[in-house]
């Protein structure tokens, strides 16, 4: 009978993971076609801000709605959408946080930009109507961001920077909604109903009810998700008094999940649950012989530490090394106080003040926590073959540990130490054209980490509420395992060139600055007094930069009385292969520089100014011969860049645009150019 039971849970294992594979191989497809200007549907979801309103309407499918405007929504609230359709775009610089792959994760496959939103009627069903007056009812707090992540699982109204400090100092996880808070919110039901009712069959089909609407009320959240079905399973364990362990329920549970949504392998908090419930579980042994309350809590956050590294790499690039400690504080202060808080002032409101003043206290600690950054490193992206060689070692650690109680966690800050400076035994040197929108950035990342450039920031004139250095170059710097540069080199003053400088040695480790040949102008007078300020070295108007056995040259011709034709214009040869960065270097510029140099065959051209109708005469183009030719421009930018005449100019040349294509990286790799694309 044990056989038949352990034959019939591994054939359902077997079943549900086949059927997974098969659901997640499957392309989506939308029921809407691309062309669709009407939607009909019903708020699920609804998020307001000053100058826009973002809803999750349930239609035909879901979508995501943009309004541009403040729309006073209810949920359960039937709409007409008039607007249109748009494909949510992938990331478009390598790494980093993929949008699409996020809306996939929801079962989201477009957004909807609206111009319009009318009601239709206000019969609101009655199961939207019990969650609104419960949001209504948490408005009306001091502490409601907190109440809404506690009790509604919706973490969006905390400020950001909080957020961005509980990330650094790895307590963000307490944020969620876990399964210990679902199993205590579980037992309290059981024991109300069973001194109540008295039957503990009904007990527990009540409860479940109530776990399904709270699903609901949550939104299907995945944390929540994972916690219902794995009580529910464990309470089918225990009543019928089955024998079945404990990591076995909860692969069944995973797959339960993925089932019902197979991209929730998108999701970042479905994926931190499940790989740190699973070593938690694997880890019970070691946990069980702690025999003090933070003994425990500090085991319990070194494994979750550990089982959670390469998630955390891969998706922030950064780890604080000191976080287990940091839990030791704030784990008692979540769980005992504030979380059993929040439930209780949910029903009593005049506690409201003394929450508020608690949450206030978290909040100041964790961002004076996070000002000691010395514990903070930053970690390369992380590939699949490391990351499945990491997880066997820490499977094998924790089974030595458990089974012999020797701790090897030794191993483990050894390997972080070796994965720190692995860029040391990278052998291949490579250029990056990092897609900063309407703007030029170049990462230039020399062999065994021998010197990383870059030239120019971007930077966005229309937006700069929106830091591209902090959103996107400073993370994909971080990727790449880089935690200082050599040298910026700043082409010229215009300020989606340079514009974000200020915000790069702000924020990131610069040595030295190279300015281009010309005077100053006031963007550039910014810049260097805060380089004085942080005693960083620049210098302008070079001829050559030498690091270790590389060459840049500066094929300066003359001073100009404008900025582009002032753009450094630059050319190195890296194993063997010509690069050359023009700047936004006008013809003007380009006859100058052919009438000086002997330049021919060039493997990879950075086009001038954008593709711009002032830059790539058919006469430098063709002598110069470029191979490959990367433009750096704005997508639908109101410049009108690339030009036509400029393209044609390039026709014999394979043109790569960070419009159409994304951020573009060349390695060379055995002497051959490989080339890569992170198409949006």
């Amino acid at each position: 009978m044990k056989k038949l039971k352990i034959k019939l849970l591994s054939s359902i294992i077997i079943i549900l993971l086949l059927s997974f594979i098969i659901r997640f191989n499957q392309k989506p497809v939308s029921k809407y076609s691309k062309n669709e200007t009407d939607i009909y549907g019903i708020i699920t979801e609804c998020e307001n801000k000053k100058d826009k309103t973002t809803l999750t309407v349930k239609s035909k499918e879901k979508v995501l709605v943009n309004y541009y405007d403040n729309y006073k929504c209810k949920l359960g609230q039937k709409i007409h959408i008039k607007g249109k359709l748009e494909k949510p775009a992938k990331n478009t610089v390598f790494y980093l946080f993929n949008y699409k792959n996020y809306l996939l994760s929801k079962k989201i496959l477009y957004t909807f930009k609206a111009t319009s939103i009318n009601n239709i009627n206000s019969k609101i069903p009655l199961k939207y109507k019990i969650k609104n007056k419960i949001i209504n009812h948490i408005e009306k707090y001091k502490s409601k961001s907190y109440l809404k992540a506690f009790v509604l699982g919706q973490e969006n109204e905390i400020e950001e920077n909080i957020k961005s400090s509980y990330r650094n100092n790895g307590i963000s996880h307490l944020l969620a909604i876990s399964g210990s808070q679902i199993i205590t919110i579980s037992y309290i039901i059981l024991f109300i109903l069973n001194k109540t009712i008295k039957n503990k069959k009904l007990s527990y089909i009540i409860t479940l009810y109530i776990l399904i609407f709270y699903m609901f009320i949550t939104t299907f959240t995945p944390s929540i998700s994972r916690a219902t079905i794995f009580f529910v399973l464990t309470t089918i364990k225990k009543q019928f008094k089955l024998k079945v362990k404990t990591i076995y329920l909860l692969l069944l549970t995973l797959l339960i999940l993925l089932n019902i949504n197979p991209y929730y392998i998108y999701s970042l908090g479905f994926v931190l649950s499940f790989t740190v419930s699973f070593y938690i579980i694997l880890s019970n042994k070691i946990i069980n012989r702690c025999k003090s309350y933070y003994a425990k809590i500090l085991v319990v956050s070194i494994i979750s530490f550990i089982s959670s590294m390469p998630i955390i790499i891969n998706s922030f690039f950064k780890i604080n090394l000191i976080s287990p400690i940091i839990n030791l504080f704030f784990v008692p202060l979540v769980s005992l106080i504030i979380y059993p808080l929040t439930l209780i002032t949910v029903f009593v409101k005049p506690l409201d003040h003394q929450l508020y003043e608690i949450i206030k206290i978290m909040e100041k600690t964790s961002l004076k926590i996070e000002n000691f950054s010395i514990f903070t490193i930053s970690l390369s992206h992380m590939n699949f073959i490391t990351i499945i060689i990491y997880y066997l070692i820490i499977t094998i650690i924790i089974k030595i540990w458990k089974e012999k109680n020797k701790n090897y966690l030794w191993i483990l800050i050894v390997m972080t130490a070796i994965y720190k400076n692995i860029n040391i035994f990278n052998s291949y040197p490579s250029i990056t054209m990092i897609d900063v929108g309407q703007g030029d950035s170049l990462l230039i990342k020399l062999k065994n980490n021998k010197g990383n450039i870059v030239i120019d920031t971007g930077g966005e004139i229309n937006n700069k509420s929106y830091s591209k250095i902090k959103n996107i170059t400073i993370p994909y710097l971080n990727a790449e395992g880089i935690n200082n540069l050599n040298y910026l080199i700043l082409t010229h003053g215009d300020y989606d060139h340079m514009g974000e400088a200020i915000n790069l040695v702000n924020n990131f480790k610069v040595e030295k600055v190279i300015f281009n040949c010309g005077p100053y102008n006031n963007l550039e007078k910014d810049l260097i007094k805060a380089l004085d300020k942080k005693k960083i070295k620049y210098y302008s108007c070079i001829k050559e930069l030498n690091i270790d056995k590389n060459k840049l040259y500066f094929l300066e011709t003359k001073e100009y009385d404008n900025e582009n034709d002032n753009s450094n214009v630059i050319y190195t040869e890296l194993d063997g292969y010509k690069f050359m960065f023009m700047g936004d270097a006008s013809i003007t510029t380009e006859k100058e520089i052919l009438d000086k140099y002997n330049l021919t065959d060039i493997d990879v051209l950075k086009v001038g100014h954008h593709g711009s109708k002032t830059s790539s005469s058919k006469d430098f183009i063709d002598e110069i011969n470029p191979k490959y030719s990367i433009i750096s421009v704005g997508k639908n930018n109101r410049y009108g860049h690339p030009n036509k005449e400029a393209l044609n100019n390039l026709k014999n040349s394979k043109i790569y645009r960070t419009d159409e294509d994304g951020s573009v990286m060349f390695t060379i790799k055995n002497n051959k150019l490989k080339i890569e694309t992170c198409s949006p």
